[in-house]
């Protein structure tokens, strides 16, 4: 373990993007060595253009992201529950909101004494027809690693979950159903660790319709008994994903998998937990009640 600490662990001062203040946060590169399944030359990573009519907070938009990392934010003594989620920024496997998505989550997830690991996984898209198995791998070893750092982050290895937005919520979908595959080899200690997410928050979650058969979950959601409890927000203006999410459900409740499902009138499609004067802008209050039914919260 001490050759993985020195081969992954770093601490950098870095800027809090979500709040613009700066903060002392551990990061940790995902892979010590290159990446596995690349095979593309993506890089050097860049931000795209801030869009004007997102002022006066606009949205960190990351691409060309060849180097994965955790950004580790804890949650404040003594109000640490020791339960940690790894945060997964949307985009469209293309580009991470790593602010909008990613950061303020993190800061969100501190409030209510839930440790977050922010994950910048791998985009743009390496394959279009499987844009989610070069990220799934990161999402693998991102929960092995933070699972492997319980100890020095002081929280608890058997409350680790997953929430994702859009293309970072399929992600986490697509770990919590896919947590038996190998889709690497095992590098170090770390790979022995099981990378189930012990709870999913996928929040209008993206590509779980089948493309061919829209009355259909997608043929790679593979839902069974050991599928992580689930809390899933989404609006029914967010065109087929909603019917997506009604499909999850079924297939939860058809494999007794505790499952919650809040569907808003109102809200359409990537809103983050910024205000709005719709109630989808309630669900962090909604999913909190529900860590707590899980005992993930006092």
């Amino acid at each position: 373990m001490k050759l993985l600490a020195s081969l992954v662990g770093c601490v950098f001062v870095i800027c809090n993007i979500g709040s613009g203040t700066a903060a002392e946060l551990e990061t940790v590169r995902l892979w010590p060595q290159e990446a596995p399944g690349e095979t593309s030359s993506v890089g050097p990573e860049r931000q795209l253009p801030t869009r004007p009519q997102e002022e006066p907070n606009p949205i960190i938009r990351l691409t060309d992201i060849a180097t994965p990392i955790l950004t580790f934010y804890p949650a404040p003594e003594p109000a640490s529950t020791g339960t940690t989620v790894i945060v997964c920024p949307g985009g469209g496997y293309n580009i991470l909101a790593y602010n909008h998505e990613g950061t303020e989550i993190c800061e969100w997830l501190n409030s209510i004494g839930v440790s977050a690991v922010l994950l910048k996984y791998r985009v743009p898209r390496r394959d279009p027809d499987a844009p989610h198995a070069i990220p799934l791998k990161d999402a693998q070893r991102a929960v092995r690693l933070v699972r492997s750092k319980a100890k020095d982050w002081k929280i608890n290895p058997d409350r680790i979950g997953m929430l994702g937005f859009s293309a970072g919520g399929h992600l986490a979908v697509m770990a919590g159903t896919h947590f038996r595959d190998t889709t690497y080899e095992a590098i170090d200690e770390a790979d022995k660790l099981s990378c189930r997410p012990d709870f999913l928050i996928p929040i209008y979650p993206a590509y779980l319709v089948d493309t061919k058969n829209k009355t259909q979950l997608d043929p790679q959601v593979t839902v069974d008994s050991e599928t992580p409890p689930t809390f899933v927000a989404i609006s029914y203006d967010d065109a087929d994903r909603a019917i997506g999410a009604a499909l999850l459900l079924i297939l939860m409740k058809q494999n007794n998998v505790p499952c919650e499902l809040h569907v808003y009138h109102k809200g359409g499609h990537g809103y983050g937990m910024r205000p709005s004067k719709n109630p989808v802008a309630q669900w962090p209050q909604r999913c909190q009640d529900w860590m707590v039914s899980l005992g993930l919260l006092p």
